[in-house]
């Protein structure tokens, strides 16, 4: 997540301002070597794993539903529409005030997947990818609400331990809907609408899922995904141990794990979805756009869905170790400047020791889209490697689930002094959540402004920002001593007024079916972070698995509660930016990796009496986190009124379509528009194509918002009188291949890129078509009614 340094302004101002209502008040190094003590192979060498499970184990379970494809378990998938407001709400993710939506290119999802074993049915996980920039504690905790209030089997069989909320980490999407202070300034605070969309299309895609429960098997492979990714932050990555580092080809994880859901029926096999994890940021849309997308990885879900063929078939696209990986993969240049034209400095990511001309450039830089076009080529690269492996029938190529065993667990800990031990016996603590400078530096996807730097050598060197950073709360002596490294710029744990400013009580979960254990991570961890972490798990099941089965580790995230970085002590050290955030301190890796082998033993409990075997206690016992939803500040304003010019109505058509197109074209039409806040239109849409049927003698549909290649866009054309127009363009070019540039198109473009869904033949799209306007418009009374535009025919020849 990058931060826009304009954050720290405007969290001033909002001291000030709560400052006088009297609601805000003040408050008043370790030795590298003993992070990870290294054995003879160079591998982090981990506290008797072998004791860890203990006897509990299920080595000697026999699932006898096994065969040679696997067991067999309960299997169900759903897909619900999360866009939120499309307009006038800041975007969640690049946290500069200046990004608000104006239109959506890209529906935004909740994609669920429930499995279940089929020896014990009310054994059920729950994984859902939504197309955010993260879960959060707040639409964790509505979700689970809005399902224990259904009641029936979604509250007895779904719950807080058996649900992973994560996000595909997309800084395309609206933001305001999350639980804590901090992400909520410059989205001018909370906005419920935004929060209701989440919450309402996870639960619609939960339900989908639990209704479409079925026998069917599962089956997990890999497929490396080319040039689709690279490390933002190699300076601090090579900071880790020179032996650790020679065990991976790449400085970031190349390889995708797909997880296939397949139904089995008694003559045939059908598959249903998969899921898969592969780190890169949802930073390829950049900084200037607003339009709403899912970024690269809802690019390769809505590829993946359209190109399997298969009706309801859901493809989720999760995040991996994705702390320190960028989708710009042509790397970080100087754009303007004595420097321009050169590559970023490989320390500071600086320009001439400013950070702002430093930009990462992906495939498609240059274009002046926003990055649009480089957003479909990484999301299409991840989209080809999936849909490549589903097609591979080869021996090998999928290894079977097996085992019959589906297990959670889920604890809450309050991270702002959690104290355990090392594996050399010395004692540590995290520490309250607070960030360094070089959080405010951004990165090189989007880099900061003013005199911020990543990996200050002299970090103090701004009063100014020294002043700003200690009217939030002034860390004391304990406080900058636990953080040893960092120097606190926002000291965020220790700011509650009005409300937590950050979280400190994290959630620790992991979920597990046959010998696949997914850890679920909070924070984006980095490269190195993420594997060391799946190598303790993998580690530690490995003794508790029938021998020769091998466990597979994955981690996804960003989940449940949004806690910032989890970099490796050593990248700490360095402080760039994921260093300065990583919310708890140097030991925040390893305090993750402890508690997370503290509770791997309860994904093996046999007993029937256990937690595991139903949906388990919410641990009451443990500290839970606050819920900021009906607590939270709003300055955003509520839409007042829609109007129409004079002699117009809403839906006339102020710019109509040319009559005749060419299929590499874009077609647009303007209406007299009306909010679109008014009616988020879930499940539905603000613009459509039709065509007509000669033979039906009907329009049909045939493009929704749903399509990357139709694009719908508001603006206000007056906000005394309440007017405004809506844009509806239909961009060809995405479904014939020429969005590449270019007039001849290769055939070897053709079915590296076009393979999924799109390059559709010119003569397909020739026909007749009209494009259509949905809104609805405010009175000022607050009724609201829906309305249509249709713009004139049109051909394409």
């Amino acid at each position: 997540m990058a931060r826009h340094p304009l954050i720290l302004a405007l969290a001033a101002g909002l001291i000030i301002l709560l400052s006088t209502i009297n609601i805000f008040h003040r408050f008043g190094t370790s030795d590298l070597s003993s992070i990870w003590q290294q054995n003879a192979d160079g591998l982090p060498h981990l506290p008797q794993l072998q004791n860890i499970l203990g006897d509990d184990v299920d080595k000697f379970q026999h699932d006898p539903t096994a065969t040679e494809q696997g067991s067999t378990y309960l299997l169900g998938v759903g897909k619900g529409d999360i866009t939120g407001p499309v307009v006038e709400i800041n975007f969640m993710g690049y946290a500069d005030p200046n990004q608000v939506g104006s239109g959506v290119r890209q529906r935004l999802y909740s994609r669920a997947f429930i499995l279940g074993s089929n020896s014990e049915p009310t054994d059920r996980i729950v994984y859902l990818v939504l197309d955010t920039q993260s879960g959060d504690t707040a639409i964790r905790h509505g979700i689970l609400q809005a399902l224990a209030e259904r009641g029936g089997d979604y509250a007895t069989l779904y719950g807080n331990q058996n649900i992973a909320v994560t996000g595909t980490h997309s800084h395309s999407g609206p933001g305001a809907w999350l639980n804590y202070l901090l992400p909520q300034i410059t989205s001018k605070g909370f906005h419920k609408p935004a929060y209701q969309a989440i919450v309402d299309g996870a639960v619609a895609s939960i339900v989908q899922a639990h209704e479409s429960l079925s026998t069917g098997r599962l089956s997990v492979g890999t497929a490396d995904v080319d040039n689709a990714n690279i490390n933002r932050s190699p300076y601090a990555y090579l900071a880790n141990p020179a032996a650790e580092r020679e065990r991976y080809q790449h400085d970031v994880d190349k390889a995708m794990t797909v997880l296939r859901f397949t139904h089995s029926y008694e003559d045939y096999d059908k598959d249903i979805g998969m899921l898969s994890w592969f780190p890169v940021h949802g930073t390829s849309m950049l900084g200037n756009n607003t339009l709403v997308t899912g970024d690269n990885k809802g690019v390769a879900a809505y590829l993946v869905e359209r190109g399997s063929k298969i009706p309801h078939f859901v493809a989720g696209f999760s995040q991996a170790n994705v702390g320190d990986t960028s989708p710009n993969v042509e790397g970080a240049y100087c754009e303007y400047g004595d420097d321009a034209g050169q590559l970023c400095d490989f320390k500071t990511s600086l320009c001439g020791n400013e950070s702002q001309p430093c930009h990462a450039r992906g495939p498609y830089w240059g274009r002046n889209d926003a990055g649009t076009a480089s957003t479909f080529e990484i999301g299409s690269r991840q989209g080809l490697a999936a849909m490549e492996l589903l097609k591979n029938t080869a021996p090998g190529a999928w290894t079977p689930i097996t085992g019959g065993v589906v297990k959670s667990t889920h604890h809450f800990v309050d991270f702002s002094s959690f104290t355990f031990p090392l594996s050399n016996g010395t004692y540590v603590s995290t520490c309250p959540a607070a960030l360094g400078y070089s959080f405010a530096a951004g990165t090189t996807d989007g880099p900061g402004a003013f005199d911020f730097k990543q990996a200050p050598d002299n970090p103090q060197a701004s009063p100014f920002w020294n002043a700003i950073g200690g009217l939030v709360a002034k860390p004391n002596e304990t406080q900058q001593a636990c953080h040893a490294d960092k120097i606190i710029l926002l000291d965020v744990g220790e700011s509650h007024k009005p409300y937590d400013w950050s979280p400190n009580i994290v959630d620790v979960q992991m979920l597990r079916v046959g010998q696949m254990f997914m850890i679920i991570s909070p924070g984006e961890a980095t490269t190195m972070a993420g594997r060391r972490w799946k190598e303790a798990v993998r580690e530690a099941a490995a003794h508790s698995l029938p021998k020769g089965q091998d466990p597979i580790v994955v981690l996804g995230g960003p989940a449940n509660t949004y806690t910032h970085y989890i970099s490796t002590r050593e990248e700490y050290s360095i402080q760039r930016y994921e260093g300065a955030s990583t919310l708890y301190g140097p030991w925040t890796l390893n305090a993750y990796i402890n508690r997370t082998l503290a509770f791997l033993p309860e994904l093996f409990g046999n007993d029937k009496d256990s937690q595991n075997q139903h949906v388990p206690s919410s641990h009451e016992h443990s500290p839970q986190p606050p819920i900021n939803i009906n607590a939270s500040l709003t300055f955003i304003r509520p839409v007042v009124v829609d109007t129409t010019p004079f002699f117009k109505h809403f839906g006339d058509v102020k710019t109509d379509v040319l009559p005749v197109y060419k299929p590499r074209e874009t077609v647009s039409a303007t209406f007299v528009g009306a909010n679109p806040r008014n009616d988020l239109r879930l499940e539905g849409t603000f613009a459509a194509v039709e065509r007509f049927d000669f033979e039906a003698k009907t329009w049909r549909r045939v493009r929704s918002d749903e399509d990357w290649s139709l694009v719908y866009e508001w603006k206000r054309t007056s906000s005394a009188l309440g007017t405004s127009e809506a844009k509806i363009s239909w961009e060809m070019g995405w479904e014939t291949g020429a969005w590449r540039g270019g007039i001849d198109q290769s055939q070897e473009d053709d079915e590296q890129h076009g393979g999924l869904v799109f390059n559709r033949s010119e003569e397909e799209l020739r026909g007749l078509y009209r494009l259509r306007y949905y809104g609805d418009s405010k009175a000022l009374g607050g009724r609201i009614t829906a309305f249509e535009g249709v713009s004139g025919e049109f051909r394409i020849v």
